[in-house]
């Protein structure tokens, strides 16, 4: 009777414990999906949570149900390249803004080694696993980057012995599998003598696993023969360093005390009728290259009813490759294009352009209107808008090149984001409703090298922007060349 009593106590806490962990999984439906750690929480629970619980043993005496009921949403939830997505993100804003690994794992946006105020405070902080931090480090191991693999496999190690012998239903991963991957990256970096002490770690909890067994002969071996180079950071080893994220390369002076002289602020109507009542709110940002920004261009009813228009098309974003365009990881957003007579909202938008510019934007001068939205960890690596070759598909249009961008911010982040130019050594942060406005081509009609721009990585918000890309054709006259050919 007493063995009995002990099973059955036994497996009510057990049965507890499962039940706890559905509710987890239904926590805050609703909560905002800013933070990047939730959102890439959400993704992993849908993709691989949910099935480890609806197939556990706990669940067995609810089998039919659970299984039919994630038959029918199993096409909508996400997919694996989803979760590696996220996960990339993660490690994405890990290197551009410095954070640290332990303090992401704990919920903190606090850059590593710094003892500064965190970039990003959530409203509600969320903490990952030892399982979610597995999987981050496993994404990077496939792919062979050893760099970050260690770092979040530490972390999942770390974890996974506080809690080791717990039960996690939602778990995938354990200690051992965190050992195993995290010694494997540890010997692909040089560092045999530590790859060693965890393979014999994971022996302790499995001591009969022949083929750590043979990985520790072999590490023995090799440092016996003097084979092992220490762990000295990246060194001897290049390709293992972090990636080159950071945005601001070769960085210009800054600019001199005369020209931010001419910087400032004014009410503009540009000869326009059409701004007689109701004149551009402009900020002059940089002379060189010329870079304006205008506040409230556009209201937001017009700004939520452009992104209704775009949500059901957008699709991932590609780049001009060569003649042809593709998807590419430097680029992660998803994209929409609209046309003039999609809606009076988008047509007005093209007109108040016009007037503000002074452009002409009838086809084909200009493109339809872009619709950007940029998701977890979204960016956009240092590029230029206009082409550098004859045989990028701009010219296909036959209108010539990109004279000038028109990007209007369609919402507001909570931190990250910004505009940054590489050359001219400056950023533009995100400013909701507002336009911001430069030429990309000198008067003589060549590229401006200064132009060199790229979209900050997010790191929490829902950063949606319009690109209005105007051509060279049709401005003759109203951008005429200038006197001096070098202009």
């Amino acid at each position: 009777l007493r063995s009995y009593l002990r099973d059955e106590s036994s497996r009510l806490r057990r049965l507890r414990r499962f039940y706890e962990k559905v509710q987890a999984l239904h926590q805050d439906p609703e909560a905002s999906l800013d933070n990047p750690l939730l959102a890439f929480s959400l993704i992993k629970r849908l993709h691989s949570d949910w099935p480890n619980v609806i197939y556990s043993n706990e669940a067995t005496g609810n089998t039919q149900a659970l299984h039919a009921g994630l038959r029918e949403v199993e096409q909508e939830l996400p997919g694996a390249e989803d979760l590696a997505g996220a996960a990339q993100a993660l490690m994405r804003l890990q290197d551009v803004y410095g954070l640290s690994v332990k303090g992401l794992a704990s919920g903190v946006f606090q850059r590593a080694g710094a003892a500064q105020p965190p970039l990003y405070s959530p409203g509600r902080r969320v903490c990952l696993s030892a399982d979610d931090c597995f999987h981050v480090g496993k994404v990077a191991y496939d792919t062979g980057d050893y760099y970050h693999s260690i770092l979040w496999l530490e972390e999942a190690v770390s974890l996974f012995r506080l809690s080791y012998g717990s039960w996690n239903p939602e778990d995938r991963s354990s200690l051992e599998d965190a050992l195993d991957h995290l010694a494997f990256s540890y010997f692909m970096a040089g560092n045999i003598s530590h790859a060693l002490s965890l393979s014999r770690e994971f022996l302790h909890y499995d001591p009969s696993n022949q083929r750590v067994l043979r990985n520790v002969a072999k590490y023995k071996k090799l440092l016996e023969m003097g084979t092992g180079v220490g762990w000295h950071g990246c060194h001897g080893l290049p390709h293992l360093c972090p990636p080159s994220h950071a945005l601001l390369g070769p960085l210009s002076p800054q600019p001199a005390p005369e020209r931010l002289l001419q910087l400032g602020c004014s009410y503009e109507t540009n000869s326009s009728p059409y701004l007689l009542l109701q004149p551009a709110k402009k900020e002059m940002v940089r002379i060189r290259p010329y870079v304006a920004l205008y506040h409230d261009f556009i209201s937001d009813a017009e700004a939520e009813t452009i992104k209704g228009l775009a949500g059901p098309w957008l699709q991932r974003s590609v780049v001009a490759s060569g003649e042809k365009q593709q998807k590419a990881e430097y680029r992660i957003s998803k994209s929409a294009w609209l046309k003039d007579t999609a809606d009076p909202v988008v047509r007005a938008l093209d007109l108040r352009i016009a007037a503000l510019t002074g452009l002409d934007l009838r086809p084909p001068y200009a493109e339809y209107l872009q619709v950007v939205n940029y998701g977890l960890g979204g960016h956009y690596e240092p590029h230029f808008d206009h082409a550098t070759s004859r045989k990028s598909p701009l010219y296909r249009m036959k209108s010539g090149n990109r004279i000038a961008t028109v990007m209007i911010y369609l919402s507001a982040v909570e931190a990250g984001g910004s505009t940054a130019f590489i050359y001219a050594n400056f950023s533009v942060p995100v400013v909701k409703n507002a336009a911001l406005f430069w030429w990309n081509l000198r008067r003589n009609g060549n590229g401006d090298g200064d132009t060199l721009h790229a979209g900050c990585p997010v790191l929490a918000g829902d950063k949606w922007v319009a690109n209005k890309w105007i051509h060279e054709h049709g401005q003759e006259f109203r951008r005429p060349c200038s006197a001096d050919p070098r202009e």
